[in-house]
């Protein structure tokens, strides 16, 4: 079964990937268990395989995907290598970035908000991929998905230092300078993380430009749901080509 056309995708041979908007829940912590249990049974038709979820905590472990694992024994980790065309890694976002990754004979997802991408998930993810998969960070291609966007992410100056820049009231690379009347940045999780994989050797990129926030009739997201938005969780899934 194809992936519904308006979902997100790379353009990637030899592999399953997407990311879904906002329709069904894939979240347990966002709606009903039994429901959003039957909507992730779904995404096996789209995929081809298993998809198999996290239990995510905003932190840089990495795991390998393990056929024993489900919904009630997901380990703690935000992001996740396969190797097995049976076995879908699958991320859940509502403003965090997700980024998934293909290379010969592997495939990754991970969850990297603000706090993933400053303790170095994708670092640690590109890492684990090659290691997985017995090839080299240059031939690891990396896909951003939907995540909030620069023009309504507001960080202060904590954010600003543990991602690498000093907070000075100026515009720099990832972050604009607003006064508000505190000082206050706009980050760009998108470009920071393009930064951080291209560090890692990782040159093949695409994906983003999509705001969760911003574009309410499209995702789902966390900070919109204080604004009375629909409660949910989208899914970024990939899966090895059989």
């Amino acid at each position: 079964m194809p992936p519904d056309p308006d979902w997100l995708r790379p353009d990637w041979p030899g592999v399953a990937a997407f990311m879904t908007t906002r329709g069904p829940n894939f979240g347990r912590k966002a709606g009903d268990p039994e429901q959003v249990r039957a909507h992730r049974a779904g995404l096996a038709a789209r995929l081809g395989a298993r998809p198999i979820f996290l239990d995510q905590v905003h932190g840089a472990t990495v795991v390998r995907l393990r056929p024993d694992w489900h919904d009630d024994n997901a380990p703690q980790a935000d992001a996740a290598v396969s190797t097995d065309p049976e076995l879908a890694v699958a991320i859940l976002v509502a403003d965090c970035l997700p980024v998934l990754f293909a290379a010969p004979g592997g495939v990754a997802g991970a969850h990297a908000g603000w706090r993933g991408l400053a303790a170095g998930v994708l670092e640690h993810t590109v890492a684990e991929l090659c290691d997985a998969a017995a090839c080299e960070p240059g031939q690891v291609r990396a896909w951003l998905g939907a995540c909030i966007g620069p023009e309504a992410f507001e960080v202060g100056p904590e954010v600003v230092q543990a991602l690498g820049r000093e907070p000075l009231p100026f515009d720099q690379p990832g972050f604009l300078y607003r006064p508000n009347p505190e000082p206050r940045w706009r980050a760009d999780l998108a470009l920071l993380a393009r930064e951080r994989l291209r560090a890692a050797g990782v040159m093949d990129l695409s994906g983003g430009g999509w705001c969760t926030l911003t574009e309410a009739s499209r995702f789902f997201s966390f900070r919109g749901e204080a604004l009375g938005w629909p409660r949910g969780r989208m899914a970024a899934c990939i899966a090895l080509g059989r």
